[in-house]
């Protein structure tokens, strides 16, 4: 296993839609970003921060003991402003994983799986995770991914993928689970691409990486987390961090 040095970069904005001020928002006492950081600082990986474009995030990080980076307000994804933290973070970091600052529930263990991968096989460049789905239950706000035999992603998409012909022989569904790894040059190479046809279509970030051959490692998982989009994904996730006490 390599010595490669691991960064978790959690990217937190504080303007949403649906939820203003989300990582802010309290779940069973603590900010919710406090818990992102916390089963991330958990982790294997030697450095863990948040990147934010907001000053209260920033102070609430600092507060709790976390270490953060400012970043600027117009990235037009998460991706952006990881890229920006890496570069400004000391030290060399030379792989880098992505976990979203709205999974206050992901589990630990899922963190260590990607950076052991990463960390076992130099080739990958970029490896993200997948839970079996429900093919009766799942929406468009469902991303779902194929993969071959080699574990490497065909194709993300919001509609159904596999789609089940009349007459065809059902083949299992995956739901992608929006955690990322990369090497430190794939992510710069993949900030400084321009977005494809197919990203600018399904509106999926992860699709400029096929389009321009960064080929995506997907590592199946049956764990699963809750992405906090709206204030009842909160009350579900403090009942659920309840129930596990």
């Amino acid at each position: 296993m390599s010595q490669d040095r691991v960064a978790v970069v959690i990217p937190s904005r504080y303007a949403s839609t649906r939820f203003p001020a989300k990582p802010l928002a309290m779940l069973c006492g603590k900010p919710m970003v406090q818990h992102v950081y916390e089963k991330a600082a958990a982790s294997s990986a030697d450095l863990t921060v948040v990147a934010t474009d907001h000053q209260a995030i920033y102070n609430t990080v600092v507060g709790f003991g976390g270490k953060a980076v400012m970043t600027a307000e117009s990235h037009p994804s998460g991706t952006d402003r990881i890229a920006e933290a890496v570069s400004k973070l000391g030290g060399e970091v030379d792989i880098i994983i992505n976990v979203q600052g709205d999974e206050p529930l992901i589990p630990t263990s899922v963190i260590d799986e990607l950076i052991a991968i990463m960390k076992c096989d130099p080739s990958i460049e970029m490896a993200t995770v997948a839970v079996p789905g429900n093919r009766a239950t799942m929406t468009e706000n469902n991303v779902k991914v194929v993969f071959g035999e080699d574990r490497f992603a065909l194709y993300f998409s919001r509609s159904m993928i596999p789609f089940l012909r009349k007459g065809g022989v059902e083949a299992p569904v995956y739901l992608h689970w929006g955690i990322y790894a990369y090497r430190r040059s794939a992510l710069e190479r993949f900030v400084s691409l321009p977005p494809g046809r197919l990203e600018n279509c399904e509106k999926l970030e992860q699709l400029r990486a096929l389009e321009n051959g960064i080929r995506i490692y997907v590592h199946l998982s049956e764990l699963e987390s809750i992405g906090i989009d709206t204030p009842e994904d909160l009350v579900r996730a403090e009942k659920k961090l309840l129930e596990g006490r």
